[in-house]
């Protein structure tokens, strides 16, 4: 087993997948393979497919009247890393990973009692799938706001699919994963799971 050290850790994948279980999903998929290269690294963790919960439209860490995101929050914040997996839906990420952007939002105004937002510490990477070009600008915009949430990024913490513009073949009905997504994916596990691992030995400062 490939480990970048011994300290264990722990991730969640939000799949903003549009399509509830049990339709499959290429970003489930993505999502599910980077969990597993994590823990090649003594990574566990688990997967979350958001369109099964309702997770309700809005800014806040409760909007109440059974909102879904409260225990998703104490998911995200009980561990050490997040994945968020998306399609590309007209060129953007889907409006469900918009949707979990939003709720991240309101981490900027929740600091623990040195200054810090409470996802200080905490390394984020990407999946995106899609069968069109723009995965560099899907991850471009969640990286930004994952950095704006508190998230830190480690090098290469982008894997992702697209197919040919036009077609029809989804990253789940390939028959075996290309190599080049498959090292890449490998390359976000490396990377994310050790820069967790220094972040949680060596805090940020107090803000």
């Amino acid at each position: 087993m490939n480990t970048t050290g011994t300290t264990p850790l722990r991730a969640v994948a939000l799949v903003c997948t549009l399509s509830p279980s049990p339709k499959p999903s290429s970003s489930q998929l993505l999502a599910e393979q980077t969990m597993a290269a994590l823990a090649d690294h003594g990574v566990t963790g688990k997967t979350i497919r958001i369109a099964d919960h309702d997770v309700k439209t809005g800014i806040g860490t409760d909007l109440g009247d059974g909102d879904a995101w409260p225990e998703i929050r104490d998911t995200i914040l009980g561990a050490d890393i997040l994945i968020l997996s998306t399609p590309i839906w007209l060129g953007h990420p889907s409006s469900i990973a918009q949707k979990v952007m939003e709720r991240l939002n309101a981490e900027i105004s929740e600091n623990d009692d040195e200054g810090r937002m409470l996802t200080y510490g905490k390394v984020a990477a990407v999946c995106v799938v899609g069968n069109e070009d723009g995965a560099h600008k899907v991850s471009a915009d969640l990286f930004q706001g994952l950095n704006d949430a508190g998230f830190s990024l480690a090098p290469n913490a982008v894997t992702y699919w697209v197919g040919e513009a036009m077609q029809h073949t989804d990253y789940q009905d390939l028959d075996k994963t290309p190599e080049k997504t498959a090292t890449t994916t490998n390359t976000l596990a490396t990377n994310t799971a050790h820069l967790a691992r220094q972040l949680k030995a060596n805090r940020y400062p107090p803000a």
